[in-house]
């Protein structure tokens, strides 16, 4: 856990504005991005099974944030997921990706409109390519929380995510959502990954398009 400061409430001086420069590690997940080639590996009552997906993600830069003496960078995301060849959602996520210089720290939050939302750690330097995060059932900072029907049936007692940002300029994840599922002994493996592709550029915050 990270110390304190005396004073919470101070704020950080000489705040670079301009985010885009400083996202560490998320700076090559900033943009417009297409993936064609998702897996996704879920429960059904007959046993695991596999579906294509293709996904449109939108990551794009927010103003500084300040929590006190904290100060974060990061992108607002929403992610929207069909099967190939349809048009109605398989799909739809949204949250913010947040980097904390100061400490090495990433954070993910996510919403699924399924009555389900999470916040996942890890920690990286700067100029890391791969980083992974991770958030727990039951923790009380960096956690998961669902309705009480998915809570029963369909228990998401982990959540983890691993990111490689690609030399050619496209970058890949890998989740696994481990739940315990009514009526199994064992935890089940939820897996999704996918590969993205630049489709536009990120537009700048907007205290940096007004400098």
């Amino acid at each position: 856990m990270n110390k304190l400061s005396d004073d919470i409430y101070a704020e950080p001086a000489n705040v670079d504005v301009d985010t885009l420069k400083n996202l560490g590690p998320l700076t090559g997940m900033a943009g417009i991005w297409r993936g064609v080639d998702g897996v996704d590996i879920k429960p059904k009552a007959e046993g695991p099974k596999q579906q294509a997906f293709v996904e449109r993600m939108e990551l794009q830069p927010i103003d500084p944030q300040t929590n006190g003496p904290q100060l974060l960078y990061g992108l607002r995301y929403h992610t929207h997921i069909v099967k190939p060849g349809q048009s109605n959602t398989y799909h739809d996520q949204i949250g913010y990706w947040l980097w904390e210089p100061a400490t090495g720290t990433l954070i993910q939050t996510l919403t699924i409109p399924r009555g389900l939302i999470a916040m996942a750690v890890g920690k990286a330097k700067a100029d890391a390519d791969t980083f992974e995060l991770v958030a727990t059932h039951g923790s009380e900072t960096f956690g998961i929380c669902s309705n009480p029907f998915l809570d029963a049936a369909f228990r998401t007692v982990e959540y983890r995510i691993k990111v490689s940002v690609n030399a050619d300029g496209t970058w890949s994840y890998d989740e696994d959502t481990v739940l315990m599922i009514r009526g199994q002994d064992e935890p089940f493996h939820h897996r999704d990954s996918n590969r993205l592709a630049k489709i536009e550029e990120p537009i700048p915050n907007p205290l940096a398009r007004n400098c």
